[in-house]
């Protein structure tokens, strides 16, 4: 038989594989199973934690590395006003806000994204500040202040330059300082105040610009000096003037000289909510076009010259407040402001511009020329004055001092220091102050009914409703007390307008709830 063809056999043996295949196979074999046992180990092996906000092992988070930089080129402070701030370590000697547009986060976002080339996150520098704020809570409050503070017994004025000089006034003497003594705040409204100078003549240069008396210009001059002066309270300038009479200007060049501003005359306030944020931003406030003054109004600006506070809740919080307080140099333009109430006629400076001759009249180009170049000399005519009164006042004495005695001191330094002058600025803010209490009580229909009443009949002593049923009219005026507790709370508003009109008015403590009117010789 013939042997058999191998296509021919339908299952014939397959070839042995080579060798090399055989490794092959093998090696591919050993790499699966080692991958396989590998995952098997990571699953039974527990997950290392990892710090909320680390970018795994590259190093700290966004918050951690800007508190960093922060502590690394500032210190935190609390502010004796209650807020917390941050100071560079080197450089001016200016108080940072820790939040806000102009503050700390500002800072913070530009140096993270210098070191780093990306921006940080809003929650990491939320974070950060979160975390500084705590810093700062744990130190000494400082005392914050705005454009000029005391230290020791020297005055320090801050130029607002970006950095950091301010004018250092002590007894007799003023010089510039290349750093702070104290530490200032600024806002958007603190503008800087061009360097002063020794040049002499300020004052008169100054005086040529404004059509004011000599007297008026004098206690336009002792509210400036006086602005220098962080812990006292402040007469509130009122400039008053005919339409035509530059008011506005004045106010304006006034300002500029001592607290110079984006915004150098303010609207007056829609109601008291808005004003402590309008007035916290600047040491002076200038108020422009005054035309009346509502109650409202006059208590707030009463108390924003001897120190006002307002207390808010804090955004997001059930019992924790935000605090706002502050003393400020105030003032305002108006042709007439209206009926005064005895308690602001009492922080009142009037003076009062005279016309313009059409001859006279400058455009406020030429004003704002003039003004730039002498102005250097200008302030420095003023620091001049300040530092005299400083020296001056330890041995000032008033006899009888009004409602403002620290301000009525320095009238008294001011007359004394210009003497060869002729200066009579405490008689003449005196004699301002009676013409504005005869104002207040022939504008109070009540008070000058009790003043003619007196001065008919003399003495009186009886209560409120017997008092209320003697004056009261058929048909009562605007303004006059409906109730015998209304008659009781109008004396108290007027009492001193009628104290200076020789009419002394008080209330018995006990017993009876009697009031006594006298007249005073």
């Amino acid at each position: 038989m013939a042997d058999e063809h191998p296509a021919d056999n339908p299952n014939p043996e397959p070839d042995p594989p080579d060798d090399d295949v055989l490794d092959s196979l093998a090696a591919i074999a050993n790499e699966v199973g080692a991958e396989v046992e590998a995952q098997f180990q990571q699953l039974d092996t527990p997950a290392k934690p990892t710090k909320s906000g680390a970018d795994n092992d590259k190093g700290p988070s966004q918050a951690t590395r800007l508190v960093e930089l922060a502590n690394a080129a500032f210190r935190t402070v609390a502010g004796a006003d209650g807020k917390t701030y941050a100071v560079a370590l080197t450089g001016p000697r200016i108080a940072l806000p820790l939040r806000g547009e102009n503050g700390l986060r500002l800072h913070l976002a530009s140096a993270y994204y210098a070191e780093t080339g990306s921006a940080a996150g809003s929650s990491a520098l939320a974070d950060a500040l979160t975390v500084l704020e705590g810093q700062a809570m744990n130190t000494t409050p400082e005392p914050i202040a705005l454009r000029v503070a005391r230290h020791e017994n020297t005055l320090v004025l801050d130029l607002g330059h970006a950095d950091g000089r301010c004018i250092v006034i002590s007894p007799g003497e003023w010089h510039l300082e290349p750093k702070s003594p104290v530490l200032f705040r600024r806002t958007r409204l603190t503008s800087p105040i061009p360097l002063p100078s020794r040049t002499p003549g300020g004052l008169a240069k100054l005086h040529e610009l404004l059509n004011v008396s000599d007297s008026g210009f004098r206690l336009m001059v002792a509210w400036l000096v006086a602005s220098m002066f962080p812990d006292i309270a402040h007469p509130i300038l009122t400039i008053c003037g005919e339409q035509g009479t530059a008011k506005s200007t004045c106010g304006r060049l006034l300002v500029s000289l001592v607290d110079d501003s984006p915004a150098p005359l303010r609207t007056p306030p829609k109601d008291a909510g808005s004003w402590p944020a309008q007035a916290a931003a600047s040491w002076t406030v200038m108020l422009d076009n005054i035309s009346t003054i509502a109650p409202w109004m006059s208590d707030v600006l009463c108390k924003a010259v001897t120190g006002d506070g307002m207390v808010t809740r804090a955004l997001y919080t059930d019992d924790d407040v935000n605090i706002l307080s502050f003393r400020r140099v105030l003032g305002m333009t108006t042709i007439d402001a209206g009926a005064l109430r005895g308690d602001l006629a009492e922080r009142i400076l009037l003076t009062e511009l005279d016309p313009i001759p059409a001859d006279k009249r400058r455009t406020e180009e030429e004003v704002n020329t003039i003004f730039e170049e002498i102005r250097p000399a200008v302030l420095g005519a003023v620091l001049d004055q300040t530092a005299a009164v400083l020296a001056a006042l330890p041995n000032v004495k008033v006899a009888e001092l009004p409602r403002l005695a620290d301000f009525a001191r320095i009238l008294a330094a001011l007359d004394h220091v210009n003497q060869a002058a002729g200066w009579t600025t405490l008689d003449d803010y005196t004699t301002l102050a009676a013409e504005l209490t005869e104002a207040v009580i022939e504008a109070d229909p009540f008070a000058d009914a009790v003043r003619g009443f007196i001065s008919k009949n003399g003495n009186w002593t009886g209560t409120a409703g017997q008092l209320h049923e003697l004056l009261t009219p058929d048909s009562p005026p605007k303004g006059w007390p409906a109730s015998p507790r209304g008659v009781s709370g109008q004396l108290r508003r007027v009492a001193p307008a009628l104290r200076k009109n020789g009419i002394d008015t008080s209330f018995a403590k006990s017993g009876p709830r009697l009031i006594h009117l006298i007249r005073l010789k």
